[in-house]
């Protein structure tokens, strides 16, 4: 099995993969006259404004704005499409917030609230660290577990699994706790990180525009909170993610600044590893006013990211959220990550995803094979890779006929 190493900047890209991408978009002409200007500039490594990202949304050629993005996606990574194996374990839905787009959340008195104890956790989890090497927590905002709390519980994961990684927490979670603590969000960052944490998910960045999250998140970080909770993480060494959720109540121009903010912090720091779009999955009660995203608004969205945002290494199609069938379109219009074996989820399903928990390797590799691309299994910080060779199916048994 063909196995390799890269540093956390790069995350597996190719050194030289500006240039492969100049050699694959010229002549300019061979492009729409509507986008050629654009193509020019992504072909010279110049990053796209605004009005770009707004154009390239309201192209109406919607194959040329994948074939540009995915032009983008394989002089950096060639035909590999990445994949970890991970299991979620959401510790919590009882949360003191109420956002509107949320259907996890539980007050603490609801029925079906929950919240697992430390010992409940590794339980749960010894079910999947076998088959895993990847944890993914994030849950509500406790009103009762702080900082300590979560420093036991990574500790005693990493004495129990060492071969884990942590990924926990959202920035908004990393706010509750240092309110909870008195400390700064940076003291709660390095507490935790010496407690075991390994990178932090993007979640909860839904739209970083402030009019747009106080209608449906209202109370939650602002987006300079989220920006500054991410730059310090990647200022102590911790790696991240980020996200946006799309199709709520915000306009194109607000998805594509999202954008550009993620873009400017990641100038700075290169602490982000993945982008992660994702859509608002509706239904009649929450949010009445927010429209189910399409199939190809999804491919589109995914596209423009991977334009808007050259700096980022990995864009993530999170097939919890979009599907297995999208996820592998996506495979040819940008993204080059479906995410992993994940096992169980909740946040996800309880909004209305129908995408499959029971994955393997060898169902995710049928995936990404079926798009066209290679599977390759990395590790949660991108820094170490295997091409993953499924196992050869086995013979099928003819049965005799009857004579």
């Amino acid at each position: 099995m063909e196995n390799w190493s890269s540093d956390r900047k790069l995350a597996g890209s190719n050194g030289d993969w500006l240039e492969r991408l100049s050699n694959a978009l010229l002549p300019v002409s061979d492009w729409s006259d509507a986008i050629q200007d654009i193509v020019q500039r992504v072909a010279d490594g110049v990053h796209l404004s605004l009005d770009d990202g707004v154009r390239l949304y309201e192209h109406p050629n919607l194959h040329e704005v994948g074939q540009l993005a995915h032009h983008v996606r394989t002089s950096r990574f060639g035909n590999h499409a990445y994949f970890n194996s991970n299991v979620h374990i959401n510790q919590t839905n009882v949360c003191v917030l109420a956002c509107r787009f949320c259907a996890f959340r539980r007050g603490p008195k609801a029925d079906d609230a929950y919240s697992m104890d430390i010992q409940e956790y590794i339980v749960d989890l010894e079910r999947y660290a076998p088959y895993v090497d990847e944890v993914h927590s994030v849950g509500g905002l406790h009103p009762d577990w702080d900082v300590a709390h979560y420093e036991s519980l990574f500790k005693r994961v990493r004495e129990e699994f060492p071969h884990v990684s942590i990924k926990a927490l959202t920035a908004v979670e990393i706010k509750h706790l240092g309110q909870l603590s008195s400390i700064p969000t940076k003291e709660v960052l390095r507490r935790l990180h010496d407690a075991g944490l390994t990178s932090l998910p993007g979640g909860g960045a839904e739209i970083l525009d402030d009019d747009v999250r106080s209608i449906i998140c209202n109370g939650k970080e602002s987006s300079e909170e989220y920006i500054r909770i991410h730059r310090e993480a990647h200022e102590l060494g911790i790696p991240s993610n980020c996200t946006m959720l799309f199709g709520t109540v915000e306009s194109l121009a607000q998805r594509v600044q999202h954008m550009i903010l993620l873009r400017e912090l990641q100038s700075q720091t290169s602490g982000f590893q993945c982008f992660v779009p994702y859509p608002f999955l509706p239904d009649s009660s929450r949010l009445p006013q927010a429209q189910l995203a399409t199939g190809s608004e999804v491919l589109r969205t995914i596209a423009v990211s991977r334009l808007m945002i050259p700096n980022i290494p990995h864009i993530k199609a999170y097939r919890m959220n979009i599907g297995d069938h999208v996820a592998e379109l996506a495979l040819q219009y940008g993204a080059d990550d479906i995410d992993g074996t994940v096992q169980k989820e909740s946040i996800m399903h309880l909004a209305g995803s129908t995408a499959p928990l029971d994955h393997d390797r060898t169902r995710l590799a049928r995936i990404i094979t079926d798009a066209g691309c290679q599977p390759v299994q990395r590790n949660t910080t991108y820094e170490s890779f295997n091409v993953y060779v499924p196992p050869k199916p086995s013979p099928r048994r003819n049965l005799k006929m009857a004579q």
